[in-house]
Parts: structure tokens; sequence; C-alpha cells
């Protein structure tokens, strides 16, 4: 054969493996191809979608956690003024059981000075009776003196 049959007969090979890898071999790895773009393009943009919800989580996070601050920061002050009133009302609850302690401590140490008082108006009443009988060296009749002892008393 000649070099032009040779040739020839090459290009019509070449030409037949073109078309056969073009008809048969290219359309998948175009497919695959495709589809590999597809997927990585949805990887990206679910990446930047979760980028998008991750800042947007973050700023819910950050507003959440700045109210639950200000929740706790509302309670401790509401605690804390419960907790001076409550002191409070323990002050004037004592105060006022120290007042009435008082009270009844200066009413029975009045009743004790009224008490002391009749018991000494009584002792003196009967001293004076026995110095009396002791000066008229007689027996003086207590139950004839009574109205006498009693206005002894009244005068002591």
């Amino acid at each position: 054969m000649s070099i032009t049959g040779t040739l020839i007969v090459q290009m019509i090979v070449f030409l037949i493996l073109v078309w056969f890898t073009m008809k048969f071999v290219w359309p998948p790895i175009t497919a695959a191809l495709d589809e590999r773009a597809k997927k990585i393009a949805e990887g990206l943009s679910a990446a930047d979608k979760a980028k998008a919800d991750l800042a947007e989580a973050d700023k819910k996070v950050q507003v959440a956690l700045a109210s639950a601050k200000d929740d706790a920061t509302k309670r401790l002050a509401d605690a804390e003024r419960l907790a001076l009133q409550l002191v409070e009302e323990a002050k004037a609850r004592a105060a006022s059981e120290g007042a009435k302690v008082l009270a009844a401590a200066k009413a029975e140490a009045q009743q004790e000075s009224v008490k002391a008082r009749e018991a000494l108006r009584e002792q003196v009443a009967v001293l004076a009776v026995k110095g009396a009988e002791a000066i008229l060296k007689r027996e003086v009749n207590a139950g004839v003196h009574a109205d006498l002892l009693n206005r002894l008393k009244t005068e002591l």
C-alpha cells in the first residue's frame, strides 16, 4: 500500500473513533461533570445558607441572652427590694413587739409598785397600832378602830 492509502484508512479510523467517542463516551462524561458541578453549586449554596442561618441564630442568641440578662437583673432587683421590704416589716414588727413588751413591763412594774405600797401601808398600820398599843399599854380593838385604820392607810 501506498502512503496515501494508509493515510486515508487512518483518517477513516480516526473519524470513526471520534464519532464513537462523541456518541457513546462523551455524553456520560459531560453528564457526570454537569452533575458534579451541580452538586458543588448546591453545596456552596447550602454553605452560604448555613452561614446566613448561623448569623441569624447568633443574633437570636444574643437577643435572648440580653433579654435573659435584663430579666435576671430585674428579678434580682425585685428580690432585693422584697428583701428590704421584709427587713423593714420585721423591724417594724420588732419595734411594735418591743413597745408592747415595754408597756407590759411598765404596767407590771406599776402594779408591783401599787402592791408594794399597799403592803407597806398594811405594815405601817399594824406597826402604828402596835406602837399605839405599846404607848397606851392597853390593847386596842381592831374591829372598833377599823375606820381609823382605813383613814390612816389612805393618808400614808
